[in-house]
């Protein structure tokens, strides 16, 4: 939500951060099909049940809420 306040809904994006450990290259059409696919991977993995996946989404939007409300980012200039 912060992210997607900042950069808009439709902010697609490249993941490259796990390559040097022979992952492959992970694409997103957006911050928040970013955050499902990280939740759904704690599931996958057995970290957590459905329920925590489901309302750990639900928290993180409040928090992204939250901190968008808060927050002044500075314009910038022409």
């Amino acid at each position: 939500i912060a992210l997607t306040g900042l950069f808009g809904e439709k902010f697609a994006f490249t993941d490259s951060t796990e390559v040097q450990y022979g992952m492959t290259v992970r694409s997103f059409s957006s911050f928040a099909s970013a955050a499902e696919e990280a939740a759904i991977s704690r599931l996958y993995g057995g970290i957590h049940y459905r329920r925590a996946v489901d309302e750990g989404l639900v928290s993180g939007r409040m928090i992204g809420e939250f901190i968008r409300s808060r927050v002044q980012t500075r314009k910038r200039s022409a």
